[in-house]
């Protein structure tokens, strides 16, 4: 069973602010509540092909995986996936003017486990869903006191 999870956001700020903030992966530990912390692979700044590793806490175990950057279209569209890590997932975030002003900011994470995390991918699933529109949240709070 594949997991796929949409979440999205308004942001009472620029989308060029947002997207900005947001795509720094040394700002991840800010506002993802789970991620404990970032090790760059390749060298800053972030770009098409630029590895970065996330040490994160999820479902009471500690991950350590490796995203590359995928697809980047500053200040619209990031895709980024693992080259490593407990199974493959992708993650993309797409940032545009919302009605009424500030940012739309849409989280998405999808992949395919395999193994104990294939009979486990409906609790993961609706965990990662809560842990998206928590840390959403806290990055709409953290950039709107900004």
């Amino acid at each position: 069973m594949a997991v796929d999870v949409l979440t999205e956001t308004v942001i009472d700020r620029p989308v060029a602010e947002v997207a900005a903030y947001a795509a720094d992966p040394d700002n991840a530990p800010r506002w993802y509540a789970n991620i404990a912390s970032v090790e760059w692979v390749s060298e800053p700044p972030l770009r098409l092909g630029s590895r970065v590793t996330f040490q994160a806490q999820f479902l009471g175990r500690t991950l350590r995986y490796t995203y590359e950057i995928v697809e980047y279209e500053p200040g619209e569209r990031l895709v980024m996936r693992t080259a490593q890590g407990p199974f493959p997932m992708e993650t993309t975030y797409t940032w545009a003017p919302a009605d009424g002003g500030g940012t739309r900011m849409t989280l998405r994470n999808r992949g395919e486990p395999s193994g104990f995390s294939r009979v486990a991918a409906p609790m993961m699933a609706t965990a990662m869903r809560r842990a998206n529109r928590a840390d959403l949240a806290r990055l709409k709070a953290l950039l709107e006191s900004m």
